[in-house]
């Protein structure tokens, strides 16, 4: 190799190193710069109205942040609900080898997603009641799916030649589990959690109509009010959660991947 082909090569590898480092950079912090300057541009052009006093009353520091705390609850808890749910189902039916058993189980973990959102959990307060339990149970069914998913095709794209390794060197199905597949499988399992997330972000939005809190109370009544401040709150307000919610999920898989992959 001549003298120049070294130095082609060495400034290729230097250019696709500079790439890769401006996209880690950027999907690092650049997320949190859209989301401050978003937060920044709605209270400086909420600053510049002159707001009446029903918008005074929902666009106040205590408001806001009880309706955040409402939201970000139900969107936490709903997605740790399904985490404990989905995982260990689709190890089970990774350890299951019948399409039977398959097709009944997603077809039941399906039910949430081929219902409209605001359907599913108005349905759940007719027949149960209202409140923060109901909405619960809908963003559960609603968003248990991906996860489940993720978790099976995660433990079933493991090659085999190594769990067949593992297993001659003496290891029983748990260690095989625990320490070779599910390794392995962590950035699919983490981004079907990461989409649950952003699930649950969006559909916590029609909490409100079973009265059960949450952002969709700043954004229906400022639909009802045609108080446009309002709903343009709520809408960037839960916009920024996802975003936020994204970017948080996006780093755990980054350092849950382990290394090589």
């Amino acid at each position: 190799m001549t003298a120049q082909a070294t130095l082609d090569l060495a400034t290729a590898f230097g250019t696709a190193s500079n790439r890769r480092g401006k996209y880690f950079s950027f999907k690092r912090f650049g997320t949190p710069v859209v989301i401050v300057l978003a937060l920044l541009a709605l209270s400086l052009w909420l600053g510049s109205l002159s707001l009446d006093s029903i918008e005074q009353r929902t666009l106040n520091w205590q408001y806001l942040q009880d309706r955040t705390f409402e939201h970000l609850r139900l969107t936490v808890v709903a997605s740790a609900i399904v985490a404990v749910i989905a995982i260990p189902a689709g190890i089970a039916l990774s350890r299951i080898h019948s399409r039977t058993v398959h097709a009944v189980v997603f077809g039941i973990a399906n039910v949430g997603q081929s219902t409209p959102a605001i359907g599913l959990v108005i349905l759940l307060a007719i027949v149960w009641k209202l409140g923060f339990e109901v909405a619960l149970v809908g963003l559960v069914a609603y968003s248990v799916l991906p996860v489940l998913r993720n978790t099976l095709v995660g433990l079933e794209q493991v090659d085999s030649s190594l769990t067949e390794a593992a297993r001659g060197m003496g290891m029983h199905p748990l260690q095989v589990l625990t320490r070779i597949e599910l390794p392995l499988a962590i950035p699919v399992i983490v981004a079907g959690l990461r989409t649950a997330l952003v699930f649950c972000v969006g559909v916590a939005t029609v909490a409100t109509f079973i009265n059960a809190g949450g952002l969709g109370d700043m954004i229906v009544n400022g639909l009802k009010l045609q108080r446009w401040p309002v709903l343009i709150t709520g809408a960037v307000v839960v916009s920024c959660i996802a975003l936020a919610i994204d970017w948080i999920a996006g780093l755990a898989e980054d350092l849950l991947t382990p290394k090589g992959l």
